[in-house]
């Protein structure tokens, strides 16, 4: 481990600066002090080492909602070197069963409200249920009462190592089956420190996270960065424009996190217009371009808005373009944080011209070591040290950086990622489809949504409807094609390799 660089966020905080407030629950008002917090992650990685003899290695996977305590299991684990799986709870049992079966948890802690869904995933993973939040929370109680100081002694320094897995985030990839996106302390700290600089945290600030913690938005963006600070996070169980505008009001909130689905959503919503949120610094908005329109209403509302870009694996706070640029470079993602190098290249490696399109490449500390138990993926991903991530970019005169496209087809449906050949793999296991191409087209509510471009077998009939029915419950909702169009054969190039350009996008 490198000894140098100090990742222990919370013991430090909780010597500096014990009553500061690390995180407030927006639902109960309960608030978490970091002396609290610190003490609730030691006792806790003593009782988890004890009572289920997780240590280092192990992996620990969860499907629950947001909720502090959430937090401090994450934590608890960095303590014994385990390795937490959040597992996706929009996710079918078919799909979850997948991540089960690559990760090979030794525990899965999961709340009642996903208890049914459990019961279908298959393998004989020992399981630890939750009512709500109260299941850990009444654990850490238990813990603090018959350890003392027990757990200070024994978890008063990380048990793992630097640049081992602390996380593993499964995120769809173009082969179809998920692949876990390793996640180390090494990777929190540098995204901390280059996101630290770009946005100019300190520990005054106050952000209100929403982002579920199966992304690493959910860790990544602003709550591991806040910790870093000895900042304040007020944490929502899920996204409610109205109660996110009275959070932010009531808090002070300091910076804004959105995707421009929810940025539109929050400023529609009925209390923003008589809001006070001149506190707010600026927004960070990330997942694709944000409208003019909606930049201007927030910029009117006293708001600027900093564009920015990452992904899971790396940071993911990658690209931030300044606030005084948002309008003059609308459409572009900025340049690149500090610490972090960029390439943009040809299909043979070679550097392209200002304005040239070519596939973004990156480089630096924050980036993923590989795919949980997939040398194949790594490999494919991370080349001669850089981590090439399928996205098309140019680069201007001035330094940049535009998005222009997905090498990989992937679309982002509302802040959920969506990989067509996922979808198109399911699809095709349906008896009476021949072919099928599946793309992202617009959509005025989610930014974009999926389309399926259908030809069925000769001499079968075949509906639409057939086909949604065919999906639900197979794949998360977000995945389920919104549209349908038969065809009678799918535009193919020389080589019969599916021209996805040609599909009309409308």
């Amino acid at each position: 481990m490198i000894e140098n660089i100090d990742y222990d966020w919370f013991k430090k905080w909780s010597a500096e600066a014990p009553s500061a407030i690390a995180f407030k629950d927006a639902e109960s008002g309960h608030e978490y002090s970091y002396s609290t917090s610190y003490k609730a992650i030691t006792t806790l990685a003593h009782q988890f080492h004890k009572q289920f003899n997780i240590g280092a290695g192990d992996r620990v996977a969860v499907l629950s909602i947001n909720e502090v305590e959430y937090v401090f299991l994450f934590f608890a684990l960095q303590r014994l070197g385990a390795i937490l799986v959040p597992v996706n709870f929009r996710l079918t049992s078919r799909e979850i069963s997948h991540i089960i079966n690559d990760s090979e948890p030794k525990l899965l802690i999961y709340q009642t409200q996903f208890e049914e869904v459990v019961a279908q995933v298959k393998g004989g993973t020992p399981t630890w249920t939750l009512e709500g939040s109260r299941g850990i929370r009444k654990l850490i109680e238990i813990s603090c009462a018959a350890t003392r100081d027990i757990g200070d002694l024994q978890f008063s320094k990380f048990h793992g190592q630097f640049e081992e897995p602390c996380m593993i985030l499964y995120t769809s990839g173009t082969t179809g089956a998920p692949k876990g996106a390793m996640i180390t302390p090494k990777m929190m700290h540098w995204n901390s420190v280059s996101t630290g600089l770009r946005l100019n945290l300190n520990q005054n600030d106050v952000h209100v996270s929403f982002l579920p913690f199966f992304h690493t938005g959910g860790w990544n963006v602003l709550v591991t960065p806040f910790i870093h600070r000895g900042a304040k996070t007020i944490l929502l169980k899920k996204f409610e424009p109205q109660t996110l505008v009275s959070l932010c009001e009531n808090e002070k909130a300091t910076i804004l996190f959105g995707v421009p689905t929810t940025m539109d959503m929050i400023a529609q919503a009925s209390n923003f217009a008589t809001s006070d949120l001149s506190t707010i610094r600026y927004a960070v908005v990330g997942g694709e371009p944000m409208p003019l329109p909606l930049i201007k209403v927030w910029q009117n509302k006293g708001v600027p808005i900093r564009q920015g870009y990452g992904l899971t694996e790396f940071g993911p706070n990658v690209f931030s373009l300044n606030e005084e640029d948002s309008v003059r470079k609308i459409g572009s993602i900025g340049s690149a944080n500090p610490h972090i190098e960029t390439r943009v290249v040809d299909d043979e490696a070679n550097d392209v011209k200002h304005n040239e399109i070519g596939e973004l490449l990156l480089r630096g500390p924050a980036q993923t070591p590989g795919y949980w138990r997939n040398a194949e993926a790594t490999s494919a991903t991370i080349k001669d040290g850089w981590l090439h991530t399928g996205d098309l970019v140019r680069c201007d005169a001035e330094g940049y950086f535009y998005v222009v496209g997905r090498k990989k087809d992937m679309f982002i449906s509302g802040a959920e990622n969506v990989y067509p050949v996922e979808v198109e793999q399911f699809l095709r296991s349906h008896p009476k489809i021949k072919e099928v191409a599946v793309i992202g087209v617009p959509d005025e509510k989610w930014g974009e949504v999926g389309k399926a471009f259908v030809v069925a077998k000769d001499g079968v009939e075949l509906l639409a409807e057939e086909l949604i029915q065919f999906c639900s419950g197979q794949l998360a909702k977000y995945k389920v094609p919104k549209h349908i169009e038969f065809l009678k054969d799918l535009p193919k190039g020389d080589s019969g390799k599916i021209l996805k350009r040609e599909l009309p996008r409308t």
